[in-house]
């Protein structure tokens, strides 16, 4: 695999794999610890990860997946509890790791903005290691309380949140729609309280704090939320009627005016030398706290700047949170197994004797690939000072930097006498295929393809996934049983929506099998039935092509339009070459791998025949583009020369915000050109393509910004 690859040496084939990795291990991270309060890694770890995955973007951004962490924000939530739509989306934030990444940050805000060094003040306070909360006031009184969800849609949680004595039932003085937000956490004697009495009466204890905290808040029996000591730290605010102040410090002031509990270690900084300053007398008085924290935040200060700096897809650009450092422990590999995923590669996975690291059990830890076995790195060199891992060896397991723990060194003085090097197979250990190892990849794939079981299950799984067909009461436990039955088997996704005909046909009546009844039977039929008309970027996303994301498929549905013009687009496209080559990787965010997977899996016979079967089971929804009122909204834009009103950054994201496509080249289908002094070569094209062309000035009277 390619996780211990600098990202700076990536190949686009290894960038375009680590981003699937990264995309896969984060989903799950994801689930673990918003879904299921039960993560599998430290908050450092999987900050360090997202910020890993957002590197490999920015330097191959034709690779960004539809899936992509960087867009996404916590876990969908669950369905023990009522939805609630957030009315300003709860997002995540940045990280920074090392003093250098807060001066950077400073440098990003002030060339965004177009500022001086100094110019910009920022508010440093400790982050919480807690559950984040909503809690809405309409005309003073508590009416709704939310978890953060997936950022957009959150958990109401409104009945348990009434039971915590932090949190205000009332307010005077407050605006007349206040959105608080904060963390819910548990103190650390609180926790050990809980635990004590939990393991006298025999209940579950809990890992941690955080994770108490959590499971406690989301209880469906408030009485039970009631009886657990949370507490709740106020530090933001989201849906307002009127500003709570002019500045952050402000209006954190305001909100401990108003009756809730802000931290008192939050501080305003002159920049980044004050800010590293505060951040290093935090960390000094961590362990006395009383709760855990996992870093400091720092926020522009100025609220007016925080409204110009605005935000990315799921982190503003006026924060980021600078963690502490990730934690190390030594245990003992027992095994290594192989896993095969649905893109044939093999997996070395480490199976560890179980060690708390962080305040979670780890008891795996990704290997990666044959070379990382070995002690060496993707161009050969040493890695671990050559050591290579062997099963019996006492092992340090390192959690930052990647979502999965991995090994960060061997002790070789405890090595076990009969310890031997590991062999990694050369043959699938699934379907017994031959594994090749292609040159210049790090990954030895199973070349069994459509026989491979392990291919097969980890396909269906990716299309019955929530991104993919998603269809209700047929999940990864559900896949795994059809595809092994002998009566009623799923072996490719077109079987799926041929099981309520062949149950028909008496050739296994799936009603009369354990765990299925007639209604939860019924269900599935419905269920599947819907989906017959899926969107058409779902549908391109579900067939699990190698590097083609979410993104990667909705642009394609919106270039492509319908599955007709897609699907003989991709059948009359040769590789490298030709006007449907062209047009392929014209479309933005479209790169060369991406397109070449895309098209040999169409052109592969067997692979080409199983879709086939699939679509003539589906109807096939039009894309749509996403409307607006905006006079740019759907058209693509190209900034050239300098800049005079504001950044390009600026420009570019207020564009976007319009719902305009910004690119980086004049081509055919560029809709407006906005040249600004010294537009050279773009501006030249512009004319010749008969592009429309706009100065600073009449682009901002365009939409409406003068």
């Amino acid at each position: 695999m390619t996780a211990d690859i600098s990202v700076e040496t990536l190949t686009a084939d290894q960038a375009a794999q680590e981003l699937a990795r990264l995309a896969s291990v984060l989903a799950h991270a994801n689930a673990d610890y918003h879904q299921k309060d039960a993560p599998n890694l430290t908050d450092a770890q999987y900050d360090s990860l997202k910020r890993r995955n957002a590197a490999i973007e920015a330097r191959f951004p034709k690779l960004k997946r539809e899936d992509s962490p960087s867009d996404q924000v916590g876990a969908a939530p669950s369905d023990g509890f009522g939805k609630i739509t957030h009315a300003v989306r709860m997002l995540s934030l940045g990280n920074a790791f090392e003093d250098e990444d807060v001066a950077e940050f400073d440098k990003s805000v002030r060339k965004f903005l177009g500022l001086d060094a100094g110019a910009v003040e920022y508010t440093a306070e400790p982050k919480i290691d807690g559950l984040s909360l909503s809690v809405r006031y309409e005309n003073g009184v508590l009416t709704q309380a939310a978890t953060r969800g997936d950022g957009a849609v959150g958990e109401n949680v409104t009945a348990n949140a009434l039971t915590i004595g932090d949190i205000p039932q009332k307010l005077i003085g407050a605006p007349d729609v206040l959105e608080v937000r904060g963390e819910v956490y548990m103190s650390h004697a609180d926790f050990d309280a809980l635990n004590a009495r939990q393991s006298e009466t025999g209940g579950k204890t809990f890992a941690n704090p955080r994770n108490a905290a959590a499971g406690s808040l989301r209880q469906l029996d408030p009485t039970i939320t009631q009886s657990r000591p949370l507490k709740f730290f106020a530090y933001a605010w989201g849906d307002l009627s009127a500003p709570l102040a002019a500045r952050q410090s402000g209006a954190i002031a305001r909100l401990t005016e108003l009756g809730f509990q802000t931290n008192p270690l939050t501080k305003t900084c002159a920049g980044p030398e004050d800010m590293i300053a505060h951040y290093r007398e935090i960390e000094a008085q961590r362990a006395h706290l009383g709760y855990d924290i996992d870093g400091v935040v720092y926020k522009v200060d100025d609220l007016a700047l925080q409204a110009r700096l605005g935000f990315r897809s799921t982190t503003p650009r006026w924060a980021i949170a600078h963690k502490f450092p990730a934690e190390l422990a030594w245990t003992t590999l027992e095994a290594i197994d192989i896993q095969v995923g649905r893109t044939g590669a093999l997996s070395p996975v480490a199976r560890l004797t179980p060690v708390t690291v962080g305040g979670v059990v780890v008891s795996n830890a990704t290997l990666h690939n044959e070379d990382y076995i070995a002690g060496k790195g993707n161009k050969g060199e040493e890695i671990r000072g050559g050591k290579d891992v062997r099963v019996g060896d006492l092992v340090q397991v390192y959690r930052a930097g990647d979502v999965i723990p991995k090994i960060a060194d061997v002790d070789m003085s405890k090595r076990p006498a009969d310890a031997v090097p590991y062999v990694f197979p050369k043959i699938c250990p699934k379907c017994q295929s031959d594994a090749l190892r292609d040159d210049g990849d790090a990954v030895r794939r199973c070349t069994g393809g459509l026989i491979c079981p392990a291919q097969a299950v980890e396909k269906l799984k990716h299309f019955v996934s929530r991104a993919a067909f998603d269809i209700e009461g047929l999940g990864a436990k559900q896949v795994e049983a059809f595809y092994v039955d002998d009566q009623l088997p799923v072996k490719e996704p077109a079987d799926i929506f041929t099981l309520q005909s062949r149950d028909a046909a008496a050739l296994g009546k799936l009603s009369n099998r354990d765990g299925w009844g007639a209604t939860s039977v019924k269900n599935l039929w419905q269920a599947i039935e819907e989906k017959r008309e899926i969107p058409l970027a779902r549908l391109i996303f579900a067939l699990g092509i190698r590097h083609l994301g979410e993104a990667g498929s909705n642009l394609l549905a919106l270039h492509y339009g319908t599955w007709a013009a897609f699907e003989d687009a991709m059948t009359q496209a040769q590789i490298g070459e030709g006007a449907a080559w062209d047009d392929l990787v014209g479309i933005d965010g479209v790169g060369g791998v991406m397109a070449a997977s895309v098209i040999t899996t169409f052109q592969q016979t067997a692979e080409r025949a199983s879709i086939d079967r699939l679509v003539a089971q589906l109807r096939p929804q039009e894309a749509v583009k996403p409307k607006s009122d905006s006079p740019v909204a759907g058209k693509t834009v190209v900034f050239t020369g300098t800049l005079e009103k504001m950044t390009r950054a600026e420009a570019k994201a207020r564009a976007e915000s319009l719902g305009a496509k910004v690119s980086g080249s004049v081509s055919a289908k560029t809709d407006i050109l906005i040249a600004g002094p010294g537009a050279g070569s773009k501006a030249k094209k512009a004319t010749d393509l008969g592009v429309k062309t706009l100065d600073e000035d009449e682009w901002l009277a365009l939409i409406g910004a003068q």
